[in-house]
């Protein structure tokens, strides 16, 4: 996956609207960042969360979560190399 097609695919994940020309860089890390914060939620709400189904789509959720935070480090390494 390109780094702009990542970038893309996390904004609209997380709901986020174009934050402008900013370098590859920095929104990469600023996109790092909203997903950690959404994992720690999900993680949160995980433990609060009684029901079955709701328990079964936020572990899906967290999935993804965690399967982008992992390919936008890769992205970010290759960016400083």
């Amino acid at each position: 996956m390109g780094i702009k097609k990542f970038i893309k695919k996390a904004k609209h994940t997380l709901g986020l609207t174009d934050c402008g020309a900013e370098g590859k860089k920095k929104a990469l890390k600023e996109l790092l960042k909203r997903l950690n914060e959404r994992k720690i939620n999900i993680k949160k709400t995980l433990e609060t969360s009684l029901a079955l189904e709701k328990r079964k789509e936020l572990k899906e959720e967290l999935e993804i979560v965690s399967h982008q935070i992992k390919k936008g480090k890769k992205i970010l390494r290759e960016l400083y190399s």
